[in-house]
């Protein structure tokens, strides 16, 4: 039995992760040819427009629009299908806050189902068991590259006539039996920020097959000006909306990382499968579930302990992985996100109760601990590790040595 690093063994870990350069394709190339283009501003250059048209392609999709950023792109496809005020929108509570900014910013309530405890992500059954009269869309989130169960997703919205957004900021190259996710609901939404599969330092983009939708979002983003019609730009503006457009720098650089996605997202694939297929039968533990027929592209890998089968507490795990040079830590998140303050205190405007209060709701809403179970108990007995496109052979197997060695350790001490 090896003695574990934090009592004086020594470390499976034995080299730093590697790395790479991430901006080692056309970015500089693009960005001088968007300099002379003597403007960046998405209607009038170039980048913007090549970036959605490719986007577009790259997805299989008719359409496709630039935003600011990913949580943005979300918010665009909130206003797009139309919710606003005393609406709810269903979600999922282990995600990051972008997937709820735009929810309250349209002054509608989140609503969150729990999730699956093994795939992390948002439950069919208990989505549907949310669904009320005031439901006008599912914003489903694909956790870590994970895809969501689309098809029952799909059939509840159907059955319920509501809005399907993706979530797709953590899940790009990512497969729901042999389709790309973000291209089952109304509008898929993507994140180009600095810690996503690919960086254009920011951005969003968003797709859709519905031109109507697709000239909603349009608007949405940009003032709710109208540019499509003639040529021109229409400002007789019916209803708020905010500036989120992309601007031609950040164009430049999404193109440049589009062309490197697929290797980026095969790398990750393939590290994340295998590390599942190394660990899969460690007693107590449970591997990062990806479903039969579905790929991931793994934004990060998370897998969960039985903590009295292994005879640990999963902080001790993760103190003993680290000690051993595999960075950890325990879950997504601290905390559901029903659990932050904001939702604790209604307090999402500052010195009032909005939206929670909107006459427009007219009911009671609380977000009490024990809410969603399963997701609490998911946080509470995960562990995340990171993965990376640069991450060598060594790295992979002196990872899986690290699990292995961690989990016998405890095993051995019952």
């Amino acid at each position: 039995m090896e003695q574990l690093a934090m009592f004086g063994g020594e470390k499976a870990k034995t080299v730093p992760y590697s790395t790479g350069k991430r901006f080692d394709g056309n970015e500089l190339k693009y960005l001088q040819e968007a300099l002379e283009q003597n403007t960046l501003f998405y209607w009038s250059g170039s980048k913007v427009k090549e970036m959605n048209k490719k986007f577009a392609a790259m997805c299989g999709m008719e359409y496709c629009m630039a935003t600011s950023s990913g949580t943005a792109a979300i918010h665009t496809a909130l206003g797009a299908v139309g919710v606003t005020e005393g609406d709810e929108v269903i979600t999922a509570p282990v995600t990051d806050m972008g997937s709820i900014i735009g929810i309250l910013y349209q002054n509608a309530i989140p609503v969150f189902a729990d999730i699956d405890p093994h795939t992390y992500n948002m439950d069919p059954k208990s989505i549907e068991s949310k669904i009320s009269d005031k439901t006008k869309a599912i914003l489903v989130v694909h956790l870590a590259g994970n895809p969501a169960d689309m098809d029952e997703i799909m059939a509840i919205a159907k059955k319920h006539n509501i809005k399907v957004v993706e979530d797709c900021a953590q899940s790009y190259m990512t497969y729901y039996k042999g389709q790309l996710v973000g291209t089952f609901g109304d509008i898929g939404c993507f994140s180009l920020n600095e810690f996503k599969h690919i960086s254009a330092g920011d951005g969003g983009m968003c797709v859709t097959n519905d031109f109507a939708l697709y000239e909603k979002a349009l608007r949405f983003a940009d003032k709710n000006y109208t540019r499509l019609e003639g040529g021109g730009t229409g400002r007789n503006i019916s209803y708020i909306a905010p500036n989120y457009r992309m601007n031609e720098l950040t164009g430049a650089v999404g193109l440049a990382q589009l062309e490197r996605v697929e290797w980026i997202c095969a790398q990750r694939r393939a590290y994340g499968d295998k590390l599942t297929e190394a660990i899969k039968n460690i007693k107590g533990l449970y591997p990062h579930e990806v479903r039969e027929g579905n790929t991931s592209s793994y934004w990060f890998y998370m897998f969960r302990l039985d903590e009295d089968v292994l005879g640990v507490d999963t902080d001790t795990f993760v103190q003993a992985l680290n000690a051993e040079g595999v960075p950890c830590g325990r879950g997504y998140t601290a905390h559901c996100v029903y659990e932050y303050d904001l939702f604790k205190n209604k307090s999402a405007y500052p010195g009032t109760h909005a939206p929670f209060d909107s006459p427009y709701y007219g009911k009671e809403i609380d977000y009490p601990s024990g809410l969603c179970p399963v997701a609490e108990e998911v946080l509470q007995t995960s562990i995340r590790i990171s993965v990376n496109e640069f991450y060598s052979e060594q790295d992979l197997q002196e990872t899986i040595h690290a699990i292995e060695k961690v989990a016998n350790y405890y095993l051995s001490q019952k």
